[in-house]
């Protein structure tokens, strides 16, 4: 069976992006799917090394989460696949690469790699290596904002926190936990759920008693929230929701992107155990040639614009790959730097 899940149907015109959101959506989409193909090739040439986990094919939710904030102000906490999350948050193409080759230009220094990228100019929480792991981190980042704000009388402490994480997480103790507390505190959180059908290699409906995962917001007198993880206008028009109930004090929401993964679980990962049929399903919904299409249907953009974006995003990567090679190894005299608090 390719789906055993109807996919949510969403009016594009509810969203009403203009112009310039669109652009703005469509570059960073694509930015997004360059730069993980780029890493696909330098781990395969053995440029890079360790686990790789990329995010191709789940742009949308990035882009229309993350784009809806507000850049350097509102918290971003992600997961072991964070490449692309720490570039919708605004961390430059350079920084992540050399992350991603050790290099001590990177956004953590060479010391994070793949898996633990963090920026604190962009409040970039951090990816994390351990599943749900993330999960009570933002709720803290979250509960610190209500503290300035409520405790401290801090008008300005209005950001949102934007806390993703897996299927496969929602059936760990962090996410129950955490999700109570949000909601017993009214926290102004986004626990953004990028259900791509697959835990590593164990499908979603085998792993939980309730597939829709939106539905255990009910539990805590959360709203939940079900959307196409695949539609950038859809994920974007919630995300302005959610971020709006947040801000206004009305609490936390749960938001079940449906999305898919268009590679393997890492790049080591063969990819064998996913049905020719289900892949095709999704491919044929890829969110950048959506968004594409909308664009020009909308006569928001054109097919030479979009392809000038095209263009300039492949010179932006290729020119992140030549720092990221040639940026200095960490020095061994800092070796034991940052271990401790100063």
């Amino acid at each position: 069976m390719v789906t055993e899940r109807a996919l949510p149907q969403f009016d594009a015109s509810v969203a009403q992006i203009d112009r310039e959101e669109g652009l703005r959506l469509y570059e960073d989409m694509v930015l997004g799917r360059v730069f993980e193909d780029k890493c696909a090739e330098m781990y395969y040439r053995g440029k890079m090394f360790g686990f790789v986990h990329l995010y191709t094919g789940q742009e949308a939710v990035s882009s229309g989460t993350i784009k809806a904030m507000r850049e350097g102000e509102d918290y971003v906490c992600s997961t072991y696949r964070d490449h692309v999350h720490a570039l919708s948050a605004g961390v430059s193409a350079r920084e992540v690469m050399a992350e991603l080759f050790g290099k001590s230009t990177g956004c953590s220094k060479g010391r994070g790699g793949s898996m633990h990228l963090f920026s604190e100019p962009h409040r970039l929480l951090g990816g994390y290596a351990f599943v749900a792991e993330g999960i009570p981190v933002a709720a803290g980042a979250a509960f610190q904002i209500k503290y300035r704000r409520e405790v401290l009388g801090n008008e300005n402490a209005d950001q949102v926190v934007a806390c993703f994480f897996g299927d496969g997480a929602c059936n760990n103790g962090q996410f129950f936990e955490t999700l109570n507390m949000a909601a017993l505190w009214q926290l102004p959180i986004l626990f953004v759920v990028e259900n791509n059908k697959w835990a590593i290699g164990m499908a979603h409906e085998r792993a939980t008693s309730d597939p829709k995962i939106y539905r255990k917001a009910e539990a805590f007198n959360m709203k939940g929230v079900e959307v196409d993880g695949m539609d950038p206008l859809a994920v974007y028009h919630t995300a302005q929701e959610a971020i709006a109930r947040a801000r206004a004090g009305e609490g936390p929401t749960l938001i079940e992107a449906l999305t898919y993964r268009f590679r393997g679980h890492s790049l080591a990962d063969p990819d064998e155990l996913r049905d020719k049929e289900e892949k095709e399903f999704w491919l044929s919904r890829d969110p950048i040639k959506r968004l594409a299409a909308y664009l020009v249907e909308q006569n928001l953009a054109n097919q030479e614009e979009l392809q000038a974006i095209d263009n300039r995003i492949q010179e932006t990567v290729e020119e992140a790959v030549r720092y990221g090679q040639e940026s200095p190894e960490p020095d061994a005299s800092e070796l034991f730097d940052y271990v401790f608090a100063d």
